[in-house]
């Protein structure tokens, strides 16, 4: 907006000096327009072709005030052009720096490799969580989107082993690559598991044939966005119901219910406590739907006497608030 102010400025500027020297060569001197304002414009340029005419002493005094102004007038625009470079690149240096900080200072948060279509759903997905997200993108026209988005980001190949530390790669809770070709995801994949071991990472599969190799590359997970949305609208018109509810439960933000996973800590009061005696489908009216145990083995619509063990991890369902209750039980 104070760019806009000042280019107007400019221009006006140049419209009223222009025609205020033409208008006083005009008056003083008795010219014509047309000589009138090629004598302003040399003037003001400071060019120094030499009068059209002779000179009155009265035009040459008013030669020497139309001389500083536009002496004054070059200053402002020239000092304009300089502050907008100067600006631009001193908020580009700042930004970068707190981006960087910024970055430095997150630990368990999610790195999204991509912000194309799908990067872009699933970074507003995951903020919308309160979930710390670093996004890496090679295409620098996409940077405005990422500014308008107010993600954290770094520009750049996702495959440079160096930004994927600087996007705190040793830190980071999980990775999803969502690059442009599957040769590129499966070389992010090495590359991710090499500099942290235990990192969780979800893949992107555009061929189905490259689902193995990226899985054997080490990602815990590989998705086909194509097959998921076939199956998804298969499952509408076969399951309508189910689909209804899992949107309810996953996407519809009006709705309290929620399915969620939670992991069972060694020093939570529920350890080896058996489900019917734990409360909490008494007490906080949540439905366990499976529990993975440690061995990844799971136990699906769980009886009442299984007990809850370190590392469990519990699917319920029910309401947002009972959810986050039984979450603290089991870290405490």
């Amino acid at each position: 907006m104070e760019r806009r102010v000042h280019l107007t400025i400019s221009i006006l500027l140049t419209v009223a000096l222009v025609f205020a020297g033409s208008a006083g060569y005009m008056i003083i001197e008795g010219w014509g327009l047309s000589d009138a304002m090629y004598m302003t414009v040399i003037t003001l340029a400071t060019v120094g072709y030499g009068e059209v005419h002779q000179v009155s002493n009265a035009g040459r005094l008013f030669t020497i005030i139309l001389i500083f102004l536009g002496v004054g007038y070059f200053l402002y625009v020239g000092g304009n052009i300089v502050q907008f470079l100067v600006e631009d690149r001193i908020r580009i240096i700042l930004g970068r720096r707190k981006l960087d900080k910024q970055i430095a200072k997150l630990k368990d948060h999610y790195i999204i490799c991509g912000y194309g279509r799908i990067g872009r759903v699933l970074a507003r997905y995951l903020t919308e969580r309160y979930l710390n997200v670093v996004i890496i993108e090679k295409n620098v026209s996409r940077q405005a989107a990422m500014d308008e988005d107010g993600v954290l980001y770094l520009v750049g190949e996702a495959t440079d082993e160096s930004l994927l530390l600087r996007a705190g790669i040793k830190e980071a809770k999980g990775l999803i690559t969502a690059v442009a070709t599957d040769a590129d995801n499966v070389f992010l994949t090495l590359i991710a598991k090499q500099l942290n071991p235990g990192l969780f990472i979800v893949a992107r599969a555009i061929q189905n044939t490259a689902k193995r190799t990226i899985q054997a590359a080490g990602a815990n997970k590989v998705i086909s966005p194509y097959d998921l949305g076939a199956r998804r609208m298969a499952h509408a018109i076969l399951r309508p119901t189910v689909i209804k509810f899992l949107e309810l439960a996953f996407t519809d933000e009006s709705t309290d219910i929620q399915v969620e996973e939670i992991r069972v800590r060694s020093t939570s009061r529920l350890l080896n406590v058996a489900l019917k005696d734990s409360g909490i489908r008494q007490h906080l009216d949540l439905i366990i739907l499976t529990i993975k145990k440690a061995d990844d083995t799971m136990i699906f619509n769980p009886k009442a006497d299984t007990r809850i063990e370190t590392d469990d991890t519990l699917v319920v369902v029910g309401r947002a608030k009972s959810v986050s209750q039984l979450e603290q039980m089991m870290r405490s």
